[in-house]
């Protein structure tokens, strides 16, 4: 009927329009807006029927990315993506990874949209903890002031340091402390396991981490904490001819790069809660050896380029993701011969035994750990570290998947069910009436009382305050039925004294 009447419609004057189009609106029933706008549009073609195209990425490619992401501890795509040749090659290079040339081509030229679309399916299977940094001011106008935009071509060698305290929100007696170093330039990591908060034990983590780092300790950043803040850090800065700088008071983003490894690396694989002794220290200490080379060897990151404020808007560039690796090897600060030394320890590395062997020692030092009752979870448990062994890898392509966040954060004090009221409630002044209709005229819902209350009380209430209104209605409705299962019961046993009992029970 539409195609016959439309150029009709069209050629037609105002009056015989008119005509033809309630003759249209009558046998059709449309809105006349609607009408008009169909008579007016041009006449569209048969619809076509898309065909699907064939699916790129199958099921044996789906799993052999899987395979990979959990290889990489499950990050991002916009850093796996750029590793994914490297990872391919070194599982292929320790037999747990074997691909068919189409699947490992489809792999290698994976984007990251489509990565980030495969893995939904997998993906879909954080509070703030303690800070126990206590300011150190008496060394703070000698040691020199630098923040976060003071970063700028950097050479390898200066990091960023902090303490993590795993006490788990109890910061009485003595509990271990992890010193994390970040290198700025490379993204370097070394973590070192400190029996106590003290100056002593933040030198002697520093001078193990220079034994271990692939280029000397140039410069040190930290907070204005009481352990880094002393004359015997100052005075081993000057010895080793360490640049020492300080971030400013209460400014977290001053210290971002050592920060964010606080909370993706320590605070993710160790927990929150509290450790103390030698056998914890011990066992965080084997968790850190294995840690550093996974991280360093086997863990891209993205370092930000530009960043432009256009109004409210800030757009951000970022580098490809490489790992620490990877930009040593591409700075031309580090002697070509340690260079050597790092490739050839990445060609002995097996990412996926790193992988196993993070697992295992993540329990082991779990067991350490003191739960909320005072006890110490290897005693109950009764584990051993000394007994610890680590299970061979299972078969086919399997791959250990390191627990996070083991143990929750520490609750604060309104982790519970308020039971107050944080406004006045709106109704107060009238319940009394509410609750006379209600009884007089049960079926009422609380629309139908707002109505009435706008037309009593005109400018103090309105519709949006109906679901207010219904919660006490059933608030009220629920204490009316247990007051009346309660008379029930004590008209049963005691017809005589039930309404003395349950007045004064009430």
């Amino acid at each position: 009927m539409l195609a016959s009447i439309r150029n009709k419609y069209r050629q037609a004057s105002w009056a015989l329009k008119r005509r033809i189009l309630d003759g249209f609106i009558a046998s059709t029933g449309y809105d006349r807006k609607y009408a008009i706008q169909l008579l007016n549009s041009k006449e569209t073609s048969a619809c076509v029927v898309r065909k699907h195209a064939a699916q790129k990425y199958d099921e044996q490619t789906k799993q052999a990315l899987l395979s990979v992401w959990y290889t990489a501890n499950q990050i991002c795509s916009k850093r796996l993506v750029p590793f994914i040749p490297d990872l391919v090659a070194a599982m292929e290079r320790h037999g747990h990874l074997r691909l068919p040339s189409d699947v490992r081509t489809k792999l290698l030229n994976i984007s990251p949209a489509t990565v980030d679309r495969l893995l939904q399916p997998e993906r879909n299977r954080t509070r703030q903890g303690l800070s126990l940094t206590k300011p150190g001011t008496l060394l703070k106008h000698q040691i020199e002031v630098r923040t976060f935009a003071d970063w700028d071509n950097v050479i390898p060698g200066f990091f960023e340091a902090d303490l993590v305290a795993h006490c788990g929100g109890n910061p009485n007696g003595a509990f271990l402390n992890t010193l994390v170093l970040v290198d700025i330039s490379t993204g370097w990591l070394e973590c070192m396991p400190l029996m106590r908060k003290s100056a002593s034990d933040v030198i002697d983590g520093l001078k193990i981490s220079q034994e271990l780092m692939p280029f000397p300790l140039l410069g040190l950043d930290t907070d204005c904490g009481s352990e880094f803040i002393n004359y015997d850090v100052l005075d081993f800065c000057e010895d080793n001819d360490i640049t020492f700088t300080r971030a400013r008071t209460h400014r977290k983003n001053d210290q971002a790069f050592v920060e964010e490894k606080n909370g993706s690396v320590v605070r993710r694989l160790v927990g929150y809660d509290r450790f103390e002794g030698r056998r914890a220290w011990e066992a965080l200490a084997r968790l850190y050896a294995v840690l550093r080379k996974y991280i360093n060897f086997f863990q891209p990151s993205l370092k930000l380029t530009e960043k432009k404020r256009h109004g409210a808007k800030v757009t951000k560039r970022y580098d490809q993701a490489k790992t620490p690796f990877q930009r040593i090897l591409c700075s031309a600060h580090v002697p070509d011969a340690q260079k050597q030394v790092l490739e050839s320890e990445f060609a002995s590395l097996d990412p996926v035994l790193l992988l196993h062997d993070l697992q295992s020692l993540q329990e082991n030092l779990w067991t350490f750990a003191w739960s909320n009752t005072g006890q110490h979870e290897a005693f109950l448990s009764e584990v051993s570290a000394d007994t610890m062994t680590l299970q061979p890898l299972s078969s086919g392509s399997e791959v250990a998947m390191l627990r996070h966040f083991h143990f929750d954060k520490p609750k604060d004090k309104r982790s519970g069910p308020r039971t107050y009221r944080t406004r006045k409630d709106p109704f107060e002044g009238v319940w009394d009436e509410i609750r006379l209709r209600i009884e007089l005229m049960p079926e009422l819902c609380a629309r139908e009382i707002i109505n009435w209350l706008s037309v009593k009380y005109p400018n103090r209430f309105s519709k949006a305050q109906i679901r207010t209104l219904q919660r006490r209605l059933n608030d009220w409705r629920l204490r009316q039925e247990g007051y009346q299962a309660r008379l029930r019961v004590l008209m049963e046993a005691a017809p005589g004294k039930a309404k003395q009992r349950v007045a004064t029970s009430d």
